[in-house]
């Protein structure tokens, strides 16, 4: 079974091992600066991967690679003195492309920036293919419906029943209000 607390504070003792070690000395002049920048130790122990950086030039992480594989045995015996395991890890050193990787994250945002400042410099001399404001507003939108209602009420037919009929409630209201009157 899989103990993954177990496996990280495995992986963190490791890296502070080995970089106690290289902060020593290890006697190859290959040897460049050398910074342990994560160590990941699979779940049933038996392999660490040690993520490095170097400071320097393409030969300078060749060298520093060398030097690392062979003083391989020594970093394992130092990590196998200082771990409370019963099996030593083997050890593997990768080199860590951070440096690398965050030249070119930099390299794109540059290049987002200049196509903002760009962008930004042609929407200042630019003017609007059509309308100003396309979108209709309140007062645009009572102009148009009372324009819409007026031609549908005047063009409407009227059946004679019906004005003949609303013409009869009217008198009859009339007439009602009137008796009201004569009664007082």
């Amino acid at each position: 079974m899989v103990d993954h607390a177990r496996a990280r504070k495995m992986a963190d003792r490791i890296k502070v091992v080995i970089a106690e070690r290289l902060d020593r000395g290890i006697k190859d002049p290959r040897l460049g600066f050398v910074t342990i920048t994560d160590v990941q130790v699979t779940g049933d122990l038996q392999h660490a991967s040690v993520f490095y950086t170097v400071y320097g030039s393409d030969q300078e992480r060749a060298d520093t690679q060398a030097a690392l594989k062979s003083a391989t045995g020594m970093l394992r015996s130092e990590v196998g003195k200082n771990i409370t395991a019963r099996l030593t890890p083997s050890l593997e050193f990768i080199l860590d492309a951070i440096p690398e990787n965050a030249q070119h994250i930099e390299d794109l945002l540059r290049t987002a920036r200049e196509r903002d400042a760009e962008a930004l410099k042609l929407a200042q001399g630019a003017s609007y293919a059509g309308d100003e404001n396309p979108y209709v507003t309140d007062d645009d939108e009572d102009e148009e419906a009372d324009a819409a209602a007026a031609p549908v009420a005047a063009s409407a037919p009227v059946a004679a029943d019906e004005t003949a009929a609303s013409d009869a409630s009217i008198s009859e209201d009339d007439e009602a209000v009137s008796g009201n009157d004569d009664a007082k």
